[in-house]
């Protein structure tokens, strides 16, 4: 039976779905917040502790460490405990980073701070997509996982917010503080989810599993939905990290690994990040107004993923990449020219440039931003796929680490019109790899995804 037959078959209480990407999504609420909050307490925080522009991007990149890390350890503690249980454990880790934050006495202490909430961060981020897809029916696959992604960008957006209001206070132990309130609500709403019915069947737990299917499918869906698990469990894959170098798993790891870290290198996070310093290099100097740009260019992200949440399983995920990566590439050498000509455009710089970098995240929110995470959480096989999506976690994890801890030291040694001309390449490599490497998985059983030869690999399956 093809993939689409099989789709259409099963029917879901819709409800159920919905409820379970909403809760996971909180889990992106707080990745946003803890990711974006720093752009605008990085203003006060180097003010407080009079550190160096080096020590201003470890302060930013730490967490990202914290995030691999996190994607490691969470990797293999969702294989071995659950996927719920491990939402749990980055719950709490949440709710300990965002008290210790606030409270830091030295720039130290933050330091750890971050990187406990890098820890939660690369738990959930590797478990929450994974959870959502193994419940989701293919039909709306896509966009339940979009949810995931359009939550981050509401937590940034959030913490753009809360930067606005409290900044003109200097406030930036309360910034950080605000996260525990998410956090505490992530615990809670997670202890009321049930199991993957994926994982309890891969642990011998056919009653289970199916007990929870139960709760959202139909008798026929839940026997369309075990009968898939099974067949794939049939296919015996070691469950040991070299396993995602298997010819099962390995054309899986170069497609998800290759496309997060593009994602990265493209330079979203630069802007994440450091935004208002971007608009203070386009000469707007006031610290509210900047941060006030930020807020505008990260609640356009917030919308335009909307259009990834209602695009992405009706016209597939090639044509809003192909779109999307123009878009990005396209604004960035915009930008590059305007800051190579910034002496003629005087003060219409800023302007400009807060055009450019509005467009540029437009774009990547309704590609790159929730379609890497759905790829990720589609092509692995059953048996290695949440260390499949925790080695394309550590990979961006890396680049972003690369990407945030230079970005200001490129600025200052090549440039702004040179460093933002590099990510525009960047953005034409993607475009490349997008048109060769990424497979069009819209409609497909997750199943029957990885059961299919990728033509990157040499032929093995993914």
């Amino acid at each position: 039976m093809s993939d689409t037959a099989v789709a259409s078959q099963i029917r879901v209480r819709g409800s159920f779905i919905w409820r379970v990407a909403f809760i996971a999504g909180l889990g992106g609420i707080l990745y946003g917040y803890d990711m974006g909050i720093i752009a605008a307490a990085l203003i006060f925080v180097r003010d407080s502790f009079h550190i160096s522009t080096r020590m201003q991007e470890i302060v930013v990149s730490i967490v990202l460490v914290g995030a691999m890390l996190g994607a490691i350890i969470g990797g293999s503690v969702a294989d071995r405990i659950g996927r719920r249980a491990t939402l749990l454990w980055g719950a709490a880790l949440f709710i300990v980073g965002s008290i210790l934050a606030p409270l830091s006495p030295n720039v130290f202490t933050l330091i750890v701070a971050r990187t406990l909430l890098g820890l939660a961060i690369g738990f959930t981020s590797v478990t929450a997509p994974v959870y959502v897809s193994e419940l989701a029916p293919p039909q709306s696959r896509g966009r339940l996982i979009s949810l995931y992604q359009l939550a981050l960008t509401v937590g940034i957006a959030l913490a753009d917010l809360v930067g606005y209001w409290l900044a003109g206070q200097q406030e930036w132990r309360w910034m950080f503080g605000i996260g525990m309130l998410p956090a505490v609500l992530f615990l809670l709403l997670t202890l009321t989810l049930p199991e993957s019915p994926r994982w309890l069947f891969a642990q011998n737990k056919p009653v289970e599993a199916e007990a929870v299917l139960r709760t959202y499918t139909d008798a026929s869906g839940a026997k369309l939905f075990l009968d898939d698990i099974q067949m794939a469990l049939q296919t015996k894959v070691d469950k040991r990290w070299r396993s995602l170098w298997s010819p099962a798993a390995r054309g899986a790891l170069f497609i998800a690994v290759g496309f997060t870290v593009f994602q990265q290198v493209t330079g979203i996070n630069t802007i994440i990040y450091y935004g208002p310093q971007i608009f203070a290099l386009a000469g707007i100097t006031s610290n509210k107004s900047a941060i006030f740009a930020t807020l505008i260019v990260a609640v356009t992200n917030m919308l335009a993923t909307l259009v990834a949440l209602a695009l992405v399983d009706r016209i597939g995920r090639k044509p809003l990449l192909y779109v999307g990566v123009s878009g990005m590439t396209l604004s960035l050498f915009v930008l590059a020219w305007a800051f190579h000509n910034q002496t003629s455009l005087g003060s219409s710089l800023g302007l400009l440039a807060t055009i450019c970098l509005v467009a540029y995240i437009a774009c990547f929110a309704f590609s790159m931003g929730p379609i890497a995470w759905i790829l990720v959480a589609e092509v692995f096989p059953l048996q290695v796929r949440v260390r499949g999506v925790a080695a394309a976690t550590l990979g961006s994890g890396a680049s972003n680490f690369v990407v945030s801890l230079t970005f200001l030291s490129i600025i200052q040694t090549a440039g702004n019109a040179t460093t933002f001309a590099i990510y525009g390449l960047f953005c034409i490599l993607t475009l490349l790899f997008v048109r060769f490497v990424v497979p069009e998985t819209k409609g497909r059983e997750l199943e029957s995804i990885s059961a299919r030869p990728s033509p990157a690999a040499g032929g093995s399956s993914y």
